[in-house]
């Protein structure tokens, strides 16, 4: 009897992390699609975050728990944290002006790759041969998306790969601070330093929005960034994250449907070939992790 509620905890874990990375693949297609509008791209991460940072701050006010401005006792890191994700979603968006979905986010799935690379000297974890060939591996995927060398080769592909690595330093920040400080905090933190940080650049190059629709996609950015980590969070607390990392792979499933579906980008054979080989080598890895 014990074990029927834990599996049905698992399947809600399991459909939140589904959900949330629908919710991601769609502000990547919505950033996407206002582009072609010229709204510049860190205008739009501007609103990604100010939009999180309001829905973070009106639930501190709501809630009067002022312990989350002190950043659960851990400020600088907590703000360091928030600038690597910041850092990451500015190099994403302006890389979404130049690169089809599929490119951009099977380039950010090398993220696992270099979290297993960086956890050897951060964290001191032992990595068996398998885990080192699946490295290997995935960087050959990724210079086979890149294609550093061929004509169809795109500066804003190894911009990709800089977030990606950015976004490894932001998972292992993370995961250090997740029994630290509460996820209602870290939300905060994350949607404020991205505010701060990118407000300058909204003013300097802002461009009016022209109708309702991209005012509602605006709107759209902050509030599917919020819930979509809103979501994540709480699959992690009720799931483990050893049976939630295969499902990640979903967020590449709905980017390459949409990319096709929207923008008529069918990916070539090579580009599934990396794509093929990334995903291959990041599924190792999570295994052998686990056993």
């Amino acid at each position: 009897m014990g074990t029927r509620p834990q599996a049905d905890l698992m399947a809600i874990g399991i459909v939140m992390m589904l959900v949330a990375n629908f919710l991601f693949a769609t502000l990547d297609t919505s950033v996407k699609w206002m582009l072609g509008f010229g709204i510049p791209a860190l205008q739009l991460a501007f609103f990604r975050y100010a939009g999180h940072f309001a829905i973070s701050a009106l639930g501190m006010l709501r809630q009067r728990d002022w312990d989350r401005l002190k950043g659960g006792g851990r400020p600088g890191m907590v703000t360091l944290r928030g600038a690597m994700l910041v850092g990451a979603t500015m190099g994403n968006f302006v890389a979404l002006s130049y690169l089809p979905l599929t490119i951009t986010s099977a380039i950010m799935f090398s993220v696992p790759i270099f979290v297993c690379l960086l956890s050897v000297r951060v964290l001191e974890e032992h990595v068996g041969p398998w885990r080192w060939s699946a490295i290997l591996l995935g960087f050959i995927g990724v210079l086979i998306v890149v294609q550093p060398f061929g004509e169809a080769f795109h500066w804003a592909a190894p911009l990709c790969v800089f977030n990606a690595l950015m976004m490894a330093i932001y998972s292992l920040m993370t995961r250090a601070l997740a029994r630290q400080v509460s996820p209602q905090t870290l939300q905060l933190y994350g949607g404020g330093i991205g505010t701060l940080i990118l407000a300058p650049f909204a003013i300097v190059l802002w461009v009016p929005p022209s109708g309702a629709m991209i005012w509602l996609g605006l709107a759209w950015l902050g509030l599917a960034g919020w819930i979509g980590h809103e979501l994540l969070t709480r699959a992690h607390a009720i799931a483990p994250a050893n049976a939630l990392m295969p499902f990640s792979y979903s967020f590449l499933i709905y980017m390459t449907l949409f990319d096709v579906l929207l923008f008529m980008h069918m990916p070539d054979a090579r580009e599934m070939l990396g794509i093929s080989i990334i995903v291959f080598a990041g599924l190792v890895i999570w295994y052998r992790g686990r056993t």
